[in-house]
């Protein structure tokens, strides 16, 4: 490339830049987002912005007189409409000897028929106007879904309340779901990083406890179409069931058109959402495992049980989190562990909070075996480090300006603001949860995040899970206290 070339190219890329910063100006300002005029100002690093203030819509909550809670809020844009639903079941219900239940029948309410059609009709008749339905039972609830044009939202409903209420359970669906779960089971220990986290899991809670156990060949071989029926029956009731609706629908047309497919539903006895607490003595605990696999690369979780998401501290702690491994590129062990040394190309932390079990704090990385104890002991250091200094103002700034600005995005249409208060009732939070939240971000100082990190980072009672290859990685870990393999059994 000649010279003047290469100035020809600096200048259309200087004037690229400057349209793309002019038409971001355009956008901010038409947001109401003022920005520094200031001449002098060369480096668009250093614009000014003020805070964000945006007022999202607010859905209307109703309820019906079998206790189902509606949240209602129009978006004409489209003619579509979508309808969720989030269901007071789980398979922390699951008895011990039929780990699995909720989730097949979760699978078999979608696929199995119902409503008085069977599953090919339902099939077909979704088919003929574009409908789709998905249903699903997961560890704390059940969700099931409905996305249709707003001229055929009648029949879809009918169909969706069918499902919902009257699943059929096909003989022949329930035995096809059967082998699809056999089959994921027979697989699940293809993936290591699917390993690393399923046995981290166990190391946290125990392998009997709801938040780890996991479903075996066995336990669904031993799940009978009738133990689907009596889950459904005893589990999901229509005053155990919150609906979101977003679309383009007018409000009574709605309310009557539900009514009419979930009115006559009767009441029933919701079953509470409690799961046990890990016993003290099993928190302060550290243990170190490794489970011997064909891998190019260790992989690593190294954390502990933490805070739920209504602990006082909980703000302070994800900040402490996001600067020391949850900002990617930013964050601490990022810097220190892949870009200083080059030990891990996959590093980060996780802090993964709830209301119904404890939450969980983790460091997880991908590198080679001859890394692995220099890359736990850096994870090590850099807890030290967050529980025995401030971190800098810049650091603060700009984990509290990240979450500030990602604020917006649980806001972000329709759909998202109704899922987010379906989410906030289902969990027993205020409405107004996240503001709160944000209103202690913006308040928060270097004292809160150095308190929270002393209080709730304990590298004495660190869980190490390792996934790896080589008769040297049990060495490896062994700095770290007493090593003990993970024997995985054959599935299937």
């Amino acid at each position: 490339m000649t010279q003047a070339r290469g100035q020809r190219l600096s200048r259309r890329s200087f004037r690229r830049v400057g349209a793309v910063l002019g038409m971001l100006a355009i956008l901010l300002a038409s947001a109401g987002v003022a920005y520094s005029a200031d001449p002098t100002v060369s480096d668009p690093r250093t614009m000014t912005f003020k805070p964000v203030e945006f007022s999202p819509p607010e859905p209307e909550r109703v309820v019906l007189d079998n206790g189902m809670v509606l949240y209602l809020l129009e978006d004409h844009e489209l003619p579509l409409v979508t309808i969720t639903a989030t269901m007071r079941t789980g398979s922390w219900l699951d008895p011990t000897d039929k780990i699995g239940l909720a989730g097949m029948t979760g699978a078999v309410m979608r696929t199995g028929g119902g409503g008085g059609l069977s599953a090919e009709q339902v099939d077909a008749e979704l088919e003929q106007f574009a409908g789709d339905v998905s249903i699903g039972i997961g560890r704390q609830a059940g969700s099931a879904s409905l996305d249709v044009l707003s001229k055929d939202v009648n029949r879809g409903l009918e169909i969706f309340a069918g499902l919902l209420r009257a699943p059929a359970f096909e003989p022949a669906r329930v035995e096809l779901a059967r082998l699809q779960a056999i089959e994921g089971i027979r697989r699940r220990q293809d993936n290591p990083g699917s390993v690393v986290s399923r046995e981290f899991a166990k190391m946290l809670y125990g392998p009997d406890h709801p938040s780890a156990r996991e479903s075996s060949a066995d336990s669904i071989k031993r799940i009978t179409r009738d133990d689907l029926v009596a889950f459904h029956r005893n589990t999901i009731h229509p005053n155990g069931l919150i609906l979101g609706v977003t679309g383009d629908f007018k409000r009574n047309e709605m309310i009557a058109s539900l009514s009419k497919v979930f009115g006559d539903w009767k009441r029933g006895m919701v079953p509470e959402l409690k799961i046990s607490d890990v016993p003290e003595a099993e928190l302060a605990r550290p243990v170190v495992r490794f489970v011997g696999k064909d891998t190019s690369q260790t992989h690593l979780r190294v954390g502990h049980l933490s805070i739920k998401e209504n602990d006082p501290d909980y703000v302070a702690l994800a900040i402490a989190n996001d600067i020391l491994g949850g900002s990617s590129f930013r964050s601490r062990l990022f810097n220190d562990v892949r870009s200083k040394r080059g030990l891990a190309y996959s590093v980060g932390s996780r802090l993964n909070t709830g209301m119904h079990d404890q939450g969980i704090w983790l460091m997880r990385a991908e590198t080679k075996l001859i890394s692995t104890q220099e890359v736990i002991e850096r994870f090590v250091a850099n807890i030290e480090r967050m529980r025995a200094e401030s971190v800098t103002d810049a650091e603060l700034a700009e984990a509290k300006e990240a979450y500030v600005n990602s604020f917006v995005f649980s806001f972000s249409s329709p759909s998202a603001i109704v899922s987010r208060l379906v989410e906030l009732e289902y969990d027993g939070l205020p409405k107004d949860f996240l503001q709160q939240l944000r209103a202690k971000v913006v308040k928060l100082t270097k004292e809160d995040v150095l308190a929270a990190a002393k209080k709730h980072l304990h590298q004495d009672r660190l869980k190490i899970v390792a996934v790896g290859s080589g008769a040297a990685l049990p060495k490896a870990l062994a700095t770290f206290g007493d090593v003990k393999e993970i024997k995985l059994q054959p599935e299937g």
